[in-house]
């Protein structure tokens, strides 16, 4: 390709490439013959050149080495290369780059030329990447009165909407001439004066109260374009000039927020609008979608609403999956203030659940939800369970969630409450929330009455599927509460579960505990279920003392603790009565750390409290040349304490070991602890001192302390 070759064979060469390394080679080589060409003298070819490059940019290739040319195009006196160089403008300077600064006085110059093509040039690109620096220094030239008789009045309005939203302030040069812009009958020009009133009126609270005057001429506006016949130059589908007509309703919404006056003048407007567009073309519904957001923002009648609602109710049913959308979204927004109107329309929501479309599918999921009440629970319930049988998995937590909810909210029944998370937990439970399980329980122990119904229906679902860590948790903890009813093999309630000895239940138990799907939450929930059941001591002590040695540190801790148990519950069910015995087998209830049954809990020493954090040392164990200490971590700051390391140090005489920590992160607000177990053997017995070493971050601040120990405290036994 030679390089004097015209635009229009460039591009047939391009398009004509077989693949993009042959597109790229052709673009580089007429890349080449342009540079070489812009730095020559003018030869007549430099607006031919620029257009060649600029289709070379609209291709995504660079162009940036055309933005000189640019400028000496727009400084030329020749309107065809003008023309040009101010579309390279538009296409490749922005506020941003300093060659912008160099066009200003071109532009300055051109506003005032006699041709109005030139100045409609120099409107345009002012209008398109005039900076705020720009702005200012023009802004006078911007005569709209003046421009009026040039026609240019639609170019220049749109400039000095550009001009506003840059530069705020310079409002008030416009205001005056704005308001006189509305009678002209071009349509061209109307839509330039509305777009410029409404930018005036969202900036400026004095000029918004200014142009509610205006509301009047507006409706009449309005009210012509929609009671008008057939134009050719306007008609868009039926509609008369539906971007105009937008227009309109937007700044009627402006001007008629929070102000009952402006409000009233247009309530009959806005019902004509709403009865008279026919919304089965996009440009109608267009129309009625601006209707109903300024319906739904001003101040108007009740039955207006109602109408506007009943619109968003039949875009509900368009084909447009575009126009279910926005439906759904202004409804969702309004469903507080009408909800009844909103109402009438559930089951074109529900069945939007059905949507194709993820974004459909998930707006009418939270639809569904906020249109959740007293009366309809029942039956829209049903509904978003059988949509959560079936709903995509990025939906199912949000979905499980707005269940809870409103059946918290709402729910007939204790009874239908839990069958009602019974079912979400049934069909979803690896996606509902952490407090989902703590709040199941305190449900099931407020209804006295269900006890009997809920521990059957949990046993029934755990030795169906305990794959469900959620359900399978809340199943043991109500078994260990309620076991014995299962044993009586019978229940008012539902059918009941054939139960033949205890020793079935603790089968399912085991099963829990041996499964490789159990986390150690659920095996600590089914350890628990199994001490409670304490009737059968043997068998629950070869159960229990498994775990004695897991690595998992809280399942390992219940496990020794629940041991200990069984053995001095033995000891005491020998030598004290048995009314003892069962005080003490029902503080086994409380769930969690029952040591108290037998003796205090080991004694422990603050041997460093700063920062918020607290470091205590607990005796485990004690004999004459060697002790079992436990260090313990505390945080009762408002964020986390990361990189928690203790470092200790003894007499030579004296042989330290260090267990691994449990972590190195303390939880904020005291939720949670760090411990760690430092063996120590004295065969000398010298007088033990241990050094420690504390080391954490806070709050992006690494802290460093050393503590000195010389006394222990004594052990619990």
């Amino acid at each position: 390709m030679s390089p004097s070759v015209r635009l229009q064979e460039m591009i047939r060469v391009i398009r004509g490439a077989r693949t993009q390394g042959e597109e790229r080679g052709v673009i580089q080589r007429e890349c080449a013959a342009i540079r070489a060409q812009f730095r020559q003298a003018d030869n007549g070819t430099r607006s031919h050149n620029l257009a060649k490059l600029l289709y070379v940019h609209m291709l995504g290739y660079p162009a940036h080495f055309g933005q000189m040319e640019c400028v000496r195009l727009i400084a030329s006196p020749r309107y065809n290369e003008k023309r040009v160089g101010y579309l390279g403008a538009m296409m490749l300077l922005d506020e941003k780059q300093d060659a912008s600064l160099l066009i200003t006085n071109s532009i300055k110059n051109d506003l005032s030329h006699s041709s109005q093509y030139v100045q409609s040039l120099a409107l345009c690109t002012l209008a398109c990447m005039g900076s705020a620096e720009m702005c200012r220094d023009l802004a006078p030239e911007i005569d709209l009165m003046k421009l009026i008789v040039m026609t240019l009045t639609f170019q220049a309005a749109l400039c000095a909407v550009h001009m506003v939203r840059k530069v705020p302030e310079l409002g008030e040069l416009f205001t005056p001439a704005a308001r006189s812009l509305l009678s002209e009958k071009n349509h061209g020009v109307l839509h330039g004066a509305v777009v410029l009133i409404t930018e005036l009126c969202e900036r400026n609270p004095d000029t918004l109260e200014q142009f509610r005057k205006a509301v009047p001429e507006l409706v009449l506006m309005m009210k012509g374009l929609v009671m008008s016949g057939y134009s050719p130059e306007h008609n868009v589908a039926g509609i008369s000039d539906p971007f105009l007509q937008v227009r309109i309703l937007r700044l009627l919404r402006i001007l008629g927020r929070n102000n009952d006056t402006a409000s009233d003048a247009m309530n009959d407007l806005l019902a004509q609008v709403a009865t008279n567009t026919d919304s089965s073309k996009t440009a109608g519904s267009a129309v009625l979608y601006e209707t109903v957001l300024t319906v739904m923002d001003i101040k108007s009648e009740s039955g207006l609403r109602v109408l506007a609602v009943n619109i968003l109710g039949r875009f509900l049913l368009n084909n447009d999956r575009n126009i279910r959308y926005i439906s759904m979204t202004s409804l969702q927004k309004i469903v507080q203030t009408d909800h009844n109107a909103v109402q009438r329309h559930r089951g074109t929501i529900v069945d939007c659940l059905k949507d194709q479309d993820a974004s459909v599918k998930r707006r009418a999921l939270e639809l569904s939800l906020a249109l959740v009440s007293a009366v309809n629970i029942r039956s829209l319930m049903k509904e978003l369970l059988l949509f959560l049988s079936s709903c995509p998995p990025e939906l199912r937590a949000h979905t499980t969630s707005g269940i809870f909810n409103a059946a918290e909210r709402y729910a007939p029944s204790q009874r239908w409450h839990i069958d009602t998370i019974l079912h979400v937990l049934t069909t979803a439970g690896g996606d509902v929330r952490d407090e989902t399980v703590p709040n199941l329980i305190q449900l099931i122990t407020t209804a006295t009455e269900l006890h009997c119904y809920t521990v059957h229906k949990l046993y029934r679902a755990l030795i169906t599927d305990i794959s469900v860590q959620s359900l399978v948790q809340v199943a043991c903890w109500c078994i260990g509460e309620y076991g014995d009813l299962l044993l009586r093999g019978e229940c008012e309630e539902t059918e009941p579960v054939q139960v033949h000895a205890l020793d079935d239940v603790l089968d399912a138990l085991e099963t829990v505990l041996q499964s490789h799907m159990s986390s150690p939450a659920t095996r600590g929930f089914a350890l628990t279920a199994t001490m409670k059941l304490s009737t059968r001591i043997t068998r629950i002590r070869s159960i229990v003392s498994i775990y004695g040695s897991c690595i998992d540190v809280e399942l390992q801790q219940r496990a020794v603790e629940y041991n200990l148990y069984t053995k001095y519950t033995v000891h005491l069910h020998n030598v004290f009565n048995d009314h003892l015995f069962l005080v003490l087998n029902s503080m086994i209830s409380s769930d969690r750390f029952f040591f108290l049954f037998v003796a205090i809990a080991p004694p422990s020493v603050t041997v460093y409290e700063k920062n918020g954090v607290t470091l205590k040392l607990q005796t485990d164990t004690q004999t004459d040349t060697g002790m079992t200490v436990t260090l313990t971590a505390t945080n009762s700051t408002d964020g986390d304490i990361t990189g928690l390391t203790l470092q200790a140090a003894v007499p030579k005489s004296v042989q330290l070991q260090m267990k691994a920590p449990s972590g190195d992160v303390i939880p904020a607000h005291g939720l949670g602890q760090v411990t760690q177990t430092v063996l120590l053997n004295n065969p000398n017995k010298v007088s033990l001192k241990i050094r420690v070493r504390v080391c954490y971050t806070s709050q992006s601040s690494v802290c460093q302390d050393t503590v000195q120990i010389d006394s222990f405290p004594s052990t619990a036994w």
